[in-house]
């Protein structure tokens, strides 16, 4: 299945199940948000709605309001050898907020304060259950589904200091969609190659394997420092061929179009727009 968050033609946020072109509401009183869906255990027994044309709405990012949106840095050694950092033993896992992404179709916003403007493409995984001290081998049981995610980042912003935060939260600047994709829809996610587009042009491209931690990996780590909640959100890293550090570096900028391409996940399609 596949899952979006959307604004109904009439404004009001809502969510349902994408087939093809058309979306089935399955928001309820009760359940009016996908988050809600998940901490309750009832989506796949929601109702069908009303339906609606895809062009007749505007998505919301997969999940609008996570609790928690935790970020694995440095997790391709591709990615790794162009920062020049030494890998280390664990991940380095660093936080954005809900108000920073936004979703397939919409705008992201280019910080007046940076012209250093980064792209990074990753598959994003959503939790589907509360998920604390989760041993690996049992990980997949918490995994409610992918997206794609691009952890926008204002570079000089993020090197201020030895954290990454402030380059990675000013508002509107990360993208996450389009859908919710659940892990039956995926043969070989391994397989998957995470791919950024910025006008066109590929600029990063590895499959999802290459992940120096893998997800269950990433799960056990994170859950063992924080409980996760229904909602919650984890981008696993992004691969190498970041604009930053190319030569010359390639920044995005006000008219560019970025995508981020998952194969059977999606494409994630973001314009670039100047903070007003």
């Amino acid at each position: 299945m596949r899952y979006v968050s959307f604004r109904r033609p009439d404004g009001t946020p809502s969510f349902g199940r994408l087939d093809g072109k058309t979306i089935v509401e399955l928001a309820t009183d009760a359940t009016p948000s996908l988050k809600a869906a998940l901490a309750d255990g009832s989506l796949a027994a929601l109702a069908d709605g009303a339906t609606f044309a895809a062009a007749d709405i505007v998505l919301l990012p997969v999940i609008s309001d996570p609790a928690k949106i935790l970020c694995v840095g440095l997790n391709y050694a591709e990615h790794v050898k162009e920062t020049g950092r030494e890998q280390k033993a664990h991940p380095a896992i660093f936080v954005r907020y809900a108000d920073s992404l936004v979703a397939d179709g919409q705008p992201m916003v280019k910080p007046a304060v940076t012209e250093r403007f980064d792209y990074e493409g990753e598959l994003a995984i959503v939790i589907g259950k509360p998920a604390h001290k989760v041993a690996a081998a049992e990980a997949w049981n918490y995994v409610a589904g992918y997206a794609a995610f691009n952890d926008g980042s204002a570079r000089d912003w993020q090197r201020h200091n030895i954290q990454f935060t402030p380059g990675k939260t000013f508002p509107g600047t990360g993208g996450f969609g389009p859908a919710l994709v659940t892990p039956d829809e995926i043969d070989d996610l391994n397989a998957l190659r995470v791919q950024t587009r910025l006008n066109g042009e590929l600029l990063q491209d590895q499959p999802v394997g290459d992940m120096i931690w893998d997800i269950p990996t990433v799960i056990e780590y994170v859950t063992a420092f924080t409980p996760l909640a229904p909602g919650d959100v984890i981008a696993t890293g992004t691969p190498g061929g970041v604009g930053d550090k190319r030569t010359p570096p390639l920044y995005m900028k006000a008219g560019d179009k970025v995508e981020i391409s998952i194969g059977t996940v999606g494409t994630l399609t973001n314009r670039i727009i100047d903070e007003q």
